[in-house]
């Protein structure tokens, strides 16, 4: 038996999937004031987000992560499928990125020191969309 998952596909995998998975086990038991904070600032960029309670939301998204750094570490979900999860993940932060003010040096598409931390986050749109590609493009 073969699995889905082509060599090429698993370092970028494994990195992404134990920075993510990490990222989500460290929020599971996060304290009411870091809650609060993560969830103010998504909050701010998709309204919608405001109706849940901030510890909820925090469950949601350290769900989210460790879901998707799961997926992406294990070698029988397939790389089309992770990449399309990292994808909408991805997208989420960098449109955090875009309609975050002051996340950005005026008129250019460029972090301000502020925006670093969510404008970095392209590498992982890269690998999602890597990863796709090879699949939607293999034996072309």
């Amino acid at each position: 038996m073969r699995l889905p998952v082509k060599a090429r596909h698993l370092p970028p995998r494994i990195v992404t999937g134990a920075f993510i998975l990490n990222a989500g086990l460290g929020k599971w038991n996060a304290d009411e004031e870091h809650a609060a904070r993560l969830h103010g600032f998504a909050a701010d960029t998709y309204p919608f987000l405001s109706k849940l309670k901030p510890k909820d939301f925090v469950k949601l998204l350290a769900a989210a992560e460790i879901t998707l750094g799961s997926a992406l570490l294990l070698p029988f979900v397939p790389s089309i499928v992770a990449g399309a999860g990292l994808a909408a993940f991805s997208g989420g932060l960098l449109g955090m990125y875009a309609k975050t003010p002051g996340m950005r040096k005026p008129g250019t598409p460029f972090p301000s020191d502020q925006g670093t931390a969510l404008a970095k986050d392209v590498w992982m749109t890269g690998i999602a969309f890597g990863l796709i590609v090879d699949e939607l493009t293999d034996g072309s």
